[in-house]
């Protein structure tokens, strides 16, 4: 676009230039050089102001008008530049073709779409150059224009609401971030030309007003901005700009939340971030995934949006990108991942829509590729620039920043209710602290959740170390087994079914873990077998991870594999079942080298049930595999 727009410029001036003399009014070759002498200085306003002098002494004066549309095109005072193309195509009918293209870029970035359809279609019928990449640009347009006027034939539902004086101030408040709880809002400020980051916490269901984030990671030298928190507050990922170590002119840093305080942000370094230009990262909810915008060598147009991926060892992955499914040979810009995972919110001025960059949503197919975007519509996008929105984590609110007429100052951030088919996967999350059960402490212990179906890891961290806290995403649609765990103690196992049309409210919990001991039982929520059989189903997988894992840890343990079943049918069938799937978990823990004195295993059958038999949800909890500490 940049290079379209400075190469029509420069074609103008040229023309002007070997054209210069041809007013015969003093005056107006003299403002008009005048105007020439502004425009080497790149003076832009100085010389509009020279050349409409020049035009009011010589209505007539071509070339100077000319110079007019082209510098308010330059400068994008569209309304003005569309009056002088209009001048300057009435004085002569044989018009340069590329008037026409200047015209309908002016109405197209105007909102004026049947006119600019008009003109596009006549520049591309008369050009008769050999610049494909301009004959491309004007189709694009005119492509803009066709899907605009069917756009604004059925528009959106679409309210707008500040966001208040607790957030929004005379200063512009921008790029809005929000974790997975809904309770949390990060955004940029900028005051006087310096970027910094802002905080708002939720109470009552109101913003609190905002305070600067942290010391550690705003700067009175350097800009913060285009930053993406992850679901459960800990990670902040931001664009740091000229900041000292850095490898480009805008790099990728990320800073660690340690109870209430901020770490040092530190800068993640090759291969994510390069000599080129690294901004505006979106992170996925399991925390393993980034995406972020840079124009490196290898993408498909000026700005594209890479993915990387982190590694077991910690590494992150050299960046991928988005292809041709997302990215364009156009800008794509300020990516958002949903806390679902699958659903992603970007601006590009490469797909088709109102004119500028407008907003569109992808959603990640069953096969790892990412559908055909779709434009938002008409009225969230328009003929102005909309970039860097984002969705709540319920899936039914947008916040964006505009500097809409009831704002408060420059540029205001905003929420309105997002259609219903524009909206992602709905999701919950199991939010919840870790304590010592004997002492209250809290623990640093590792929580992970894990997709029963795919195996994929949906989250895989540890608890705040002051506060034993933690957040953990889940998408409505699957099975989930959870477990956290703490060096030196029983783990603890949950299992989530959160099938289609399940409840999203939120868990949470208190989990308190008990300290190993001869005595601990426990049972293994993720542990699946079918109806009366006893060969261990893949689901198992994760849950058997966990305890080889305990008992690697641990050498001096020695344990019990128990199964137990509900009354439904005959004890000694019963007994038998039980037996063979505690001998099949046994089975397991040797195959992964466990040694075979540390185990033993019985089946109990019916005989220790935890709940009544009276009803099915109570016999499930009979049925059950577990296991018990005999010596530490």
């Amino acid at each position: 676009m940049k290079k379209i727009s400075v190469a029509l410029f420069l074609y103008f001036l040229m023309v002007v230039g070997a054209m210069a003399q041809t007013s015969t009014v003093k005056k107006a070759m003299a403002s008009f050089d005048k105007a020439q002498v502004y425009l080497n200085d790149n003076q832009y306003h100085d010389a509009i102001g020279a050349l409409k002098e020049a035009v009011q002494a010589d209505p007539g004066f071509q070339n100077a008008i000319l110079q007019l549309a082209e510098l308010n095109r330059r400068i994008k005072s569209y309304e003005e530049a569309k009056t002088y193309y209009r001048k300057a195509i009435a004085l002569n009918p044989n018009a340069e073709p590329r008037l026409y293209y200047g015209l309908g870029e002016c109405e197209l970035y105007s909102g004026d779409y049947p006119n600019a359809l008009t003109h596009l279609s006549l520049f591309i019928s008369k050009y008769a150059g050999n610049d494909p990449a301009f004959l491309a640009r004007a189709k694009k347009y005119k492509a803009d224009a066709e899907f605009a006027i069917e756009a604004i034939k059925t528009p959106q539902k679409y309210d707008p609401i500040n966001l208040g004086p607790t957030i929004n101030t005379t200063y512009r408040d921008y790029f809005p971030a929000i974790t997975a709880d809904n309770e949390t809002l990060i955004f940029s400020r900028n005051i006087d030309g310096n970027e910094d980051f802002f905080i708002s916490k939720k109470a009552n269901n109101e913003w609190n007003t905002a305070a600067p984030l942290s010391n550690k990671i705003n700067t009175s030298q350097f800009n913060e901005g285009a930053q993406s928190i992850s679901p459960d507050g800990l990670y902040l990922f931001f664009t740091g700009c000229n900041r000292p170590g850095g490898l480009g002119r805008c790099d990728i840093y990320v800073s660690h939340k340690e109870g209430n305080n901020w770490g040092e942000p530190f800068n993640l370094g090759a291969p994510i971030n390069t000599a080129y230009w690294e901004s505006q990262p979106s992170i996925s909810p399991d925390g393993n995934t980034l995406y972020f915008v840079s124009n490196r060598p290898g993408g498909i147009g000026g700005y594209d949006i890479w993915k990387s991926k982190l590694n077991e060892a910690g590494e992150w992955s050299a960046p991928v990108n988005l292809g041709p499914e997302i990215n364009t040979p156009y800008d794509e810009n300020t990516p958002f991942l949903h806390s679902d995972g699958k659903t992603l919110y970007f601006s590009s001025d490469g797909w088709p829509g109102m004119g500028n960059k407008d907003i569109f949503i992808s959603r990640m197919q069953d096969n790892g590729h990412w559908s055909l975007p779709i434009n938002m519509g008409y009225p969230i996008n328009t003929f102005n620039e909309e970039t860097g929105m984002i969705v709540s984590p319920n899936g039914s609110t947008a916040f964006f920043s505009s500097n809409l007429k009831d704002g408060y100052g420059d540029m205001d951030i905003y929420q309105f209710q997002l259609p219903v088919d524009k909206q992602p996967m709905p999701i919950t999350y199991v939010k919840g602290v870790v304590r010592d059960k004997e002492s209250r402490k809290f623990l640093d212990a590792k929580v992970q959740v894990v997709n029963l179906l795919t195996k994929q890891t949906a989250y895989n961290d540890y608890t705040d170390k002051e506060n034993g806290e933690f957040l953990a995403v889940m998408p409505i649609g699957a099975n989930y087994a959870f477990n956290a765990s703490a060096d030196g103690y029983l783990f603890y196992s949950e299992n989530y079914e959160l099938g289609v049309g399940s409840r999203t409210q939120p868990i949470l919990l208190e989990i308190n873990l008990e300290r190993l001991k001869v005595g601990n039982n426990m049972v293994l929520k993720n542990i699946f077998f079918d109806t009366n059989e006893y060969r261990l189903l893949p689901a198992s997988v994760t849950e058997l991870g966990t305890l080889i894992e305990l008992l690697k840890q641990n050498l001096q343990v020695a344990i019990e594999i128990q199964g137990h079943t509900d009354n439904v049918g005959n004890d000694i069938q019963n007994e038998k079942l039980s037996l063979n799937r505690a001998k099949a978990v046994y089975d397991e823990l040797i195959a992964q080298k466990i040694d075979p004195s540390r185990l033993t295993f019985k089946g109990y059958g019916e005989t220790k049930p935890i709940a009544g038999n009276d009803t099915e949800e109570k016999r499930k909890q009979n049925r059950r595999t577990s296991f018990l500490i005999t010596r530490i």
